[in-house]
């Protein structure tokens, strides 16, 4: 038995699903009802002005839908990845989806269309004398970034797609990178990196 009626839990300032909550210039009303007792409608429609009904009944469904969303499979896109073989290292653009995938013992570096579901040439990217490490893409694949190993030396490079150019990004000091990220407009680098035992993340502008 409880001794007066308790103040419901808030959905906070980003409501339910991570939106915005929904808020009413009167004094919010209490009331002691758990939404999964049999009665708790009843005892909510008693409570509440019959003007609130309708808004509580969206965030009580908006609630439910929120708990029964879940991942669903894109299979044209699995068909198209596993067209190129294993892949791993994923990483995932607006447009675009690149990754490193090994077909015949060989590593390289794939870009797949979102849209299409097709793979886009890279050409001058993918050499037969290095192994990529670590990819990643800006919004629209224009810009990759990479961690390769080349000739006994691990090294980053910024391919450009529009001139298939590859450039080579010194870290200062020297050090082993290991992982890759570019942001939407393919302008800030990060690298994570190992210098001395320790690992350490560079942030890199690009021209």
């Amino acid at each position: 038995m409880t001794s007066g009626p308790q103040q419901p839990a808030a959905a906070g300032r980003h409501g339910l699903c991570g939106g915005r909550g929904l808020t009413t210039p009167e004094q919010p009303h209490r009331w002691d009802v758990t939404l999964g007792d049999r009665g708790g409608w009843r005892e909510i429609a008693a409570l509440l002005p019959l003007a609130l009904l309708p808004m509580v009944t969206a965030l009580l469904l908006g609630l439910g839908g929120c708990m029964a969303e879940t991942g669903r499979p894109l299979p044209e896109l699995d068909r198209a990845v596993e067209q190129a073989g294993s892949g791993r290292a994923p990483a995932l653009g607006e447009t675009v989806l690149a990754l490193i995938s090994g077909r015949g013992g060989r590593q390289q570096v794939v870009l797949v269309d979102l849209r299409s579901r097709l793979p886009i040439p890279l050409p001058g990217l993918n050499r037969p004398d290095a192994q990529p490490l670590s990819v990643a893409s800006d919004a629209r694949g224009e810009r990759l970034a990479l961690v390769r190993h080349r000739q006994g030396r691990t090294e980053v490079v910024v391919y450009r797609r529009n001139l298939a150019s590859l450039e080579p990004v010194p870290l200062q000091p020297d050090g082993v990178p290991r992982r890759v990220a570019l942001d939407a407009e393919g302008r800030t680098l990060a690298v994570e990196v190992s210098r001395n035992g320790l690992w350490q993340l560079d942030l890199i502008t690009l021209p």
